[in-house]
């Protein structure tokens, strides 16, 4: 496997003539480098299974939570999540490392990041998971991992076997952070997609790296809701002085948020002797820029939040809410409508944008997350107050989405 050492201008216009149904924009941030010294995923999920739910299962050695499709009624599939001990794991889909692509046996990505959330703890555990599998592996992914240890990795792996880039060697990440799109850096070179995406991620990482501000509001609050384009340096936010009643296009194909944009989440790990149950999985369920970040615990017992959880096929509602919500940033559906977005949907002088209102929403959750987190750290973590504030986020995502938008 050649490494890629240059994205040139070939690279860009592949990433920008192609696209794929199963992209992902993400990220393995080193404790090292993250403003608390705790280790961070983060993975921003493009796919056409538009209705998403979380779940937590207790079928494994430890409960965990993951990201499931909704019509995924067993859950037998993960597109990312962690679990009791510390350990979380994501991926985005490659599409450069596979050597035969007639290959009848693929697509077991989601299947070996459930078996990962049902049996590892460790880097190491994921690493012997991989090892120990029958060949072919049927996968061709970047997977990003941490764990309570500190570990933070991404392992780029196909049919045969992986390599590992590690997040807390310098040598590998000198800036503490790795980023992955759809494409891996041991594949072949200039095939695969996202590399405009990956340019969007790298620019505000890079920036975030050197002011000490990588956490995960950073990214819940800019990531989670790009909507720039390092190629044309077109961004949704020079246009916040248009007005409500104005129609301003752009074509987002190419950004981090686009149609295809199903949900985006952040899994921020633990220190050194923290406990591993206060691993947070902060979530943008269903469509990011209509959405509103909640975080959620493996706990076992502890029901999730109801707005973001269904029972076997059905749907969870605040995905229902922002996929009738999109439809304001994508009004056009014929032809090719759907790679340009109307901006003053998400941002406009009135500030009556979708994203603009729902921020005063996903602020209360986030403060009152902070306070509890801060509280268990050093109290340990309390059902009852975990239980309290599921109840109290599902009350105002009910509340403030009925009053705001009458959904």
């Amino acid at each position: 496997m050649k490494l890629i050492k240059h994205i040139t201008l070939l690279s860009f216009l592949l990433g920008l003539a192609y696209g794929s149904s199963m992209a992902c924009t993400t990220a393995v941030i080193s404790g090292k480098s993250t403003k608390d010294g705790r280790p961070i995923l983060w993975k921003h999920r493009d796919s056409e299974s538009y209705q998403n739910k979380l779940r937590l299962f207790n079928d494994g050695v430890f409960t965990y939570l993951g990201l499931i499709n909704s019509n995924d009624a067993n859950g037998e599939q993960i597109w990312g999540g962690n679990n009791e001990m510390g350990f979380a794991i994501m991926n985005s889909a490659s599409f450069n490392l596979r050597s035969n692509n007639d290959a009848t046996f693929r697509d077991q990505e989601g299947i070996i990041m459930k078996k990962a959330l049902q049996s590892c703890k460790t880097l190491e555990d994921f690493e012997n998971l991989l090892s120990n599998l029958p060949k072919p592996m049927g996968l061709e992914a970047n997977f990003g991992v941490i764990d309570a240890k500190g570990g933070a990795a991404y392992f780029e792996t196909n049919d045969e076997g992986f390599v590992k880039f590690d997040a807390n060697d310098k040598k590998t990440a000198p800036n503490g952070y790795i980023i992955r799109a759809n494409y891996s850096f041991t594949g072949r070179e200039n095939e695969g997609y996202g590399y405009i995406r990956y340019m969007n991620a790298e620019k505000e990482f890079f920036a975030a790296a050197g002011t000490n501000q990588l956490d995960p509001t950073f990214i819940l609050k800019n990531q989670c809701r790009s909507l720039e384009n390092f190629l044309t340096e077109d961004d949704v936010k020079s246009y916040q002085n248009l007005s409500e009643n104005q129609k301003n296009f752009i074509v987002v194909k190419d950004c981090i948020n686009r149609y295809i944009s199903t949900s985006s989440f952040v899994i921020q790990g633990v220190k050194d002797k923290e406990d591993p149950k206060l691993t947070t999985m902060w979530t943008l369920l269903g469509f990011p820029l209509a959405s509103v970040a909640v975080p959620t615990w493996s706990i076992k017992n502890i029901n999730l939040p109801a707005t973001l959880s269904a029972k076997q096929d059905q749907n969870a509602e605040l995905c229902s809410k922002t996929l009738e919500l999109k439809k304001k940033f994508f009004p056009v559906s014929r032809g090719a409508g759907e790679d340009y977005m109307n901006t003053t949907a998400a941002y406009n002088k009135e500030e009556t944008g979708i994203v603009q209102q729902l921020e005063k929403t996903e602020n209360k959750i986030l403060e009152l997350s902070k306070l509890n987190l801060q509280n268990w750290r050093k109290k340990g973590l309390n059902k009852k107050e975990l239980e309290a504030f599921y109840q109290k986020v599902d009350e105002l995502i009910k509340t403030d989405y009925k009053n705001l938008f009458d959904l």
